[in-house]
């Protein structure tokens, strides 16, 4: 018999490549989607007749009851979040509610319904905010430098509590930074790679960026979610750091992007204040050695490849667009 995932935030980057994986491993996939979303599933329209969307909402707990009563999953993963971090400084209350109260809510479900369902949930390198070690391990403590980070950090920990107190098989994966060219538009990564490919087409004449000292871990979503399924594979409900062990700043990747390309990314980057962040995260690189050793796990795309592959698909997309002539008056 088939086994059952529930994905919530399945129409986001990192929901398209878990329902790849799964599919590909014999699952019978469902996909939980807001209503307001149900339009946005450019991700996962090639998965469309293969999967079950069912709508519901992390701020509904009846929503979430019914699902998980109807599909009886084995395995449930909460993706689905207030994902990107500027934007939790202009909703900080609807952040806690989906990444905070959001957590609870599934992890109530799955204790009400059937305790034998098996949690995975998505944990963030945010959530070290202003760090207090290089590398950062999963006994690394906490300081998160945004509401996103600091609604993670309780999703974490409410996560932590349900496995302890109710005996559920509910794990936390600290994803660090983890891209693709199904990256939302908004992410520096996607940014960067957009803005190269419109300025090699002649569609733009600048890129705007913020820090181009902050560092970050980045590595390709499809290896990141691979970790994921590992985790609800093992015997002991456990946490994991997932990270490359790289770091590279915003100008590396710049500079990488540009090259690629084969332009030279001076004449066109600009920095603009307005992509400051109030409080900045400098140095976020993860120590993912507990995942190599116990899961298996070891990512296969490096930087420079992903960069790549990001700026090639941006390249694809934007070239292959008609071009609209103005009428002449």
């Amino acid at each position: 018999m088939a086994r059952r995932a529930v994905i919530t935030g399945i129409s986001g980057q990192d929901g398209s490549y878990l329902a790849e994986l799964l599919l590909e491993k014999g699952y019978e996939v469902t996909g939980i989607v807001r209503r307001l979303s149900a339009s946005n599933l450019w991700r996962i329209e090639h998965l469309l007749d293969r999967i079950t969307l069912r709508p519901a909402d992390l701020l509904d707990q009846l929503s979430l009851v019914r699902v998980i009563q109807d599909v009886r999953p084995h395995e449930c993963y909460n993706l689905a979040a207030m994902s990107f971090v500027p934007a939790s400084w202009d909703q900080p209350m609807l952040t806690g509610e989906f990444n905070a109260q959001g957590v609870t809510r599934v992890l109530e479900a799955i204790r009400q319904v059937d305790p034998g369902i098996r949690f995975y949930q998505a944990s963030s390198s945010e959530m070290y905010g202003r760090v207090r070690e290089v590398p950062q391990t999963e006994l690394t403590p906490f300081y998160p430098r945004s509401p996103y980070g600091v609604s993670k950090v309780f999703g974490h920990y409410i996560t932590v509590n349900y496995r302890e107190s109710y005996g559920l098989f509910a794990v936390s994966g600290i994803l660090f930074n983890h891209e693709s060219p199904r990256r939302g538009i908004e992410f520096v990564t996607r940014k960067v790679s957009d803005g190269v490919a419109r300025i090699k087409l002649g569609l733009a004449d600048h890129l705007g960026l913020g820090n181009l000292d902050a560092c970050r871990d980045w590595g390709y979503a499809a290896d990141y979610v691979r970790a994921m399924w590992m985790m609800l594979q093992q015997d002991k409900a456990d946490d994991y750091v997932i990270a490359t062990g790289l770091s590279h700043s915003v100008r590396q990747l710049v500079e990488c992007a540009f090259g690629y390309a084969g332009l030279d990314w001076r004449k066109y980057v600009r920095v603009d204040p307005a992509f400051l962040r109030p409080a900045e995260v400098d140095h976020l690189v993860g120590d993912s050695s507990k995942a190599r050793r116990v899961l298996g796990w070891k990512p296969e795309v490096d930087f420079e490849r992903l960069v790549a592959m990001m700026v090639d698909a941006d390249l694809a997309r934007l070239s292959s667009r008609p071009v609209h002539v103005a009428a002449s008056p």
